[in-house]
Parts: structure tokens; sequence; C-alpha cells
């Protein structure tokens, strides 16, 4: 019989264009396959078990094959598959799970608006910001600052967003009105003994002097990640959202609060927000609404967006905004389904208790390493920073590619981690009901797998 192994090989490069690979080596090497998932394990059509601490892309929360999502789909898939929620149509997965999100969220979201995915909630987001400000009779105030390091998306607008340039690069990116300011990245570019606090002073000062320069009636809205993803898992510094609140308040500037990794339980509570009391204007969040079993994004807004979008629409007409399956009832059902899992299984405060396990056990094992700088996060959202010698903070030469040697190196040896090459960190975001035993093999692993990297350097 036949091996089809080589067959699928040959035919995913012969017909993909993948998302976020370097398609030049890809044509040489071909795509890993898999095939199954259970818990925090992922099995290849090559036979591989892999434990997966990046929770697909920081988003497979409850981990793999729960049948109470399955069994979620089929139920909503078999009663009525989809139907549109244009034109005021509705249907009950939707309702009821916007009445649910509302409970759950911080107190002052009022609306909730469902689209497919995190660029499509930053996307509209970014629409609603624009229609806002022209219904309150103030069209100039139409630029987004974002920061550079930042990931909001890669569509045209939510690309333009992210602060990554890799993102832009050829691509005519980023779009007129988008405006980037300086990363809260305290361990590459604070100052000689400069403190979290003063470092995130200046970064405030940054963003207030780029405002200024631009002119705050130009100025619609600011967005952050509350931890930045993937642009190095980078937490907020002491201070940093109360000084850069202080700003966008003094100049009537619009806060979105991109949940998309961090909301539904990562950092160990609901929100990121509540962690780093940010009190957004705006919160769009995706991924682990359905722990990535079925594309779908929810976004909110407070009650005074939604007073000046009704009154618009009572002028103007229809809120001329929405895609094909917003409020899918699918999706919805999933979403429903996930967050009961979350809820009963207390996936919140457990991500609480075994991040807090997970980060010690890191810091245990290579924290005070010399190809270690430092070891960021929070709850089960974590990053080694890898470096050619930590005392002298001296950096791997960009060609290195040191982030995917030891990535390479770990699904060698049984475990998925992201590198992140633009900030050489090795990042990890286990399913939230990942065991103590299980954060242990994660953790062994790739102690054994850097340390066999770092030795051939």
């Amino acid at each position: 019989m036949r091996n089809p192994l080589p067959d699928l090989k040959k035919t995913d490069a012969d017909s993909i264009l993948h998302p976020s690979t370097n398609a030049n080596d890809f044509a040489k090497t071909g795509p890993r396959v898999m095939k199954s998932g259970q818990g925090v394990y992922l099995h290849d059509i090559e036979g591989n078990k892999l434990i997966d601490s990046v929770a697909g892309l920081w988003c497979v929360n409850v981990g793999y094959g729960r049948k109470e999502l399955a069994d979620a789909m089929h139920a909503a898939a078999t009663e009525m598959g989809y139907y549109h929620t244009f034109t005021g149509m509705s249907n009950v997965p939707q309702i009821t799970l916007a009445e649910r999100l509302l409970s759950i969220a911080p107190a002052n979201m009022s609306k909730v608006f469902f689209a497919s995915g995190g660029s499509d909630g930053n996307d509209s987001l970014m629409k609603i910001v624009w229609y806002y400000h022209n219904l309150i009779g103030k069209p100039e105030k139409r630029k987004i600052i974002s920061r550079w390091q930042a990931y909001h998306g890669t569509s045209i607008a939510t690309a333009s967003l992210t602060g990554l340039p890799s993102f832009h690069r050829d691509f005519n990116l980023p779009i007129e009105g988008v405006i980037h300011t300086e990363s809260p990245d305290y361990f590459r570019h604070a100052h000689d003994g400069e403190s979290e606090l003063n470092f995130s002073k200046r970064r405030a000062a940054e963003l207030e002097a780029s405002v200024l320069e631009h002119g705050p009636e130009t100025i619609g809205a600011f967005i952050a990640e509350p931890v930045m993803g993937a642009g190095g898992v980078i937490t907020p510094p002491e201070g940093y959202f109360s000084e850069i609140q202080k700003v966008t308040r003094k100049y009537d500037i619009l806060f979105i609060a991109d949940e998309v990794v961090c909301g539904y339980g990562r950092l160990g509570r609901w929100w990121g927000s509540d962690v780093y009391g940010i009190e957004p204007d705006m919160i769009n969040t995706a991924k682990a609404l359905t722990s990535g079993y079925f594309p779908f994004s929810a976004s909110f807004i407070t009650e005074k967006i939604w007073d000046v979008i009704k009154q618009g629409s009572a002028k103007y007409g229809s809120f001329a905004h929405g895609y094909t399956y917003s409020g899918h009832p699918v999706g919805a059902a999933v979403a429903m389904a996930n967050l009961s899992i979350i809820e009963n299984e207390k996936l919140v405060e457990r991500s609480a208790k075994h991040g807090a396990y997970f980060h010690q056990k890191l810091q245990e094992t290579v924290g005070t390493e010399s190809f270690v700088g430092e070891i960021r996060g929070q709850g089960m959202l974590a990053a080694v920073q890898l470096m050619q010698e930590a005392s002298t903070k001296t950096f791997f030469n960009p060609n290195t590619k040191i982030a995917p040697l030891v990535t390479a190196e770990c699904y060698n040896n049984g475990l998925i981690a992201r590198p992140l090459p633009s900030v050489d960190s090795v990042a990890f975001s286990p399913p939230l009901v990942a065991s103590k035993a299980e954060i242990d093999q994660i953790v062994d692993i790739f102690n054994h797998s850097v340390r066999k990297v770092m030795a051939a350097q």
C-alpha cells in the first residue's frame, strides 16, 4: 500500500500559500501536517506526539478534542447552520452569547459586535472610531495611534496598526492616518539606571509629544494589547497604562484594548484590562472566545459610543457595516459551550495558579543562565529572552535566527514552542487545562533543547 505522507506534503507545497511563512524555504521543506489533538497534545501525520505549548496561536485555552464543543457545533448546525444578522435579523445563540459576554465584560461595556476573527474585530473598531467622530462633528479626529512591536491583525487596516515592519514592508503599508509611538519594552529600551516608572513616564511624554505634533484635534484613538503577544510577550512596566491613559483622557482620545490574546483567562483574570487597570472605550476579543474551534470574534463598545451610533442612524440611516458571518449561530453556540468549560473548570483561576508555577519553573531552570536576558509574561503567557551574553546585554546577530533554531530543536524533542525572531525570544501560551506535570514537561524539553542549541553557538 502506498504511503500517503509524501503525497500530502507535496500536494500542500504545490497548492497552498501559507500565512506568515517563508515561501522560499517552504518550497524546499514542505509542511508539518497535524492530524489530531487531545488535551495539550497534538499528533502529526508522521506519528509524532507533541506538547503544544502555544495553544495553536495563543487560542486553544480549553485544549484539544473537547467533545462538548463538537457537540455544540453539531447541535447548532443541525438546527440552523446559518442565517445572516443584517437588517435586524438575529438568532438565539448570538442573543444568549451577547447577554453572557456583557455579564462578564468590564462594567462600562454596553454592546457587542460579532465578526469572524481578531483582524475583523479591530478593523470594525477602527471604522467605528471614524464613524463616531464623524457623527459628533469632529471628522478630522481620525488618526489612530498604535505602538511599535504591537500586533493587531493582517488586514490592510490592522496590518497598518501592527507595529512589526515585516507586516509593512513591500505591502505599501501602513496606510495614511496610522501613527506609531514607541514600544513599552523596558528590557530593550530603558536608559541605564532608569526605573520602570520613569520609563513609563517617558513613554507617556513621547506619546503626548506625538499627539501635539499631529494635532490633538486629529487623533481619534489609541490601541494597545494589555500584554504584547507576537511582538515579544511584552508586559507593561510599572505605571505604564496609568501614565498613557492620562494622555488619552487629556486629549479626548478613545482607548481600544486589544484583548485578542489576553482575554478569557490567559493572564489569570478574565481580562488583561483588569490586570493592568485599563479603562477602555472599546475592547476587541477573539481566539480563546471559541478556543479556536470556530472563527469568531466579539468587539465591545461603551454606552457613550452606542448612543452616538443610535442617534446617527436616526439621522442618517443604517449602520452600514458588517460581515456575512457576523453573529454566526454555530460560532455563537461554540462560544457558549467554551465559556461554560472555562467557568465550570475554573480555568481563569487555574491560569493564575498554574501560570505562577510555570514562571517559577522557567526561572528556576534557565533564569540565571548567561543566554537568558529575562523571563517575561503573566499567567499562562510567557517568553524567554535569548541573549548571546546576558551580563553585557549582548544580543545575537539577527542572521543567527536563534529563536527558530531553538524551537526547531524543541519540535524534534516533542514540544511546539513559538519563535519570536524580531526579539530573539521563545514564547509559550499553553492551554489553560495544562497540568503541573505537563508544565514540567514543557520546561524540561525546552531546557534540554535550548542548552543543546546554545552549546553549538
